[in-house]
């Protein structure tokens, strides 16, 4: 007979809300600044424009905290307080973050200015001619450096807020 319960692999001692909390804080914290992140960023983007554009809450690309940044970070520093800031896995996790947050700032930035010059090109060259059906490129791709900084702050916030209060 199938079973839920053994799909999820939760154990039959867990009873309380906490300990299923606690079992899965290391994708709790994570998900949760992310998810958070991208709301701060649907907020201020909409008071910034004064408007509700309710496509921000699904493309995480570009803008204030970074949302990738803040993923990957939140589960660093929550292995960090939970296992040690010299364990190995903690060094592998923020290895990873850094080269996250690296990513986000140049590749992924610069990709953003090159769609944003596609795009001008594109524009001057087939104004006139909308039968070829070129779309625009995507260009809010990277982030400043002050966006991948806010995104670790939130990082930093979420998992030892949500650690302290879970575990």
């Amino acid at each position: 007979m199938f079973r839920l319960d053994k799909l999820f692999f939760f154990d039959y001692n867990i009873y309380r809300v906490g300990e299923v909390m606690e079992k899965f804080i290391y994708l709790i914290v994570p998900f949760f600044s992310a998810i958070t992140a991208q709301i701060i960023k649907f907020i201020g983007e909409s008071i910034k424009y004064h408007k509700l554009n309710w496509e921000r809450l699904f493309n995480g690309n570009g803008g204030m905290p970074s949302t990738h940044t803040s993923f990957t970070f939140s589960l660093a520093i929550t292995i960090g307080i939970l296992q040690g800031f010299s364990s190995p896995l903690f060094a592998i996790a923020l290895v990873v973050s850094c080269v996250v947050g690296y990513d986000s700032m140049g590749l992924r930035m610069e990709s953003g200015k090159q769609a944003i010059a596609i795009n001008k090109i594109a524009d001057e060259i087939f104004f006139r001619n909308t039968k070829i059906g070129i779309q625009h490129l995507k260009e809010q791709l990277g982030h400043k450096p002050i966006e991948v900084v806010m995104g670790i702050i939130w990082a930093i916030i979420c998992a030892v807020f949500l650690t302290s209060f879970i575990v």
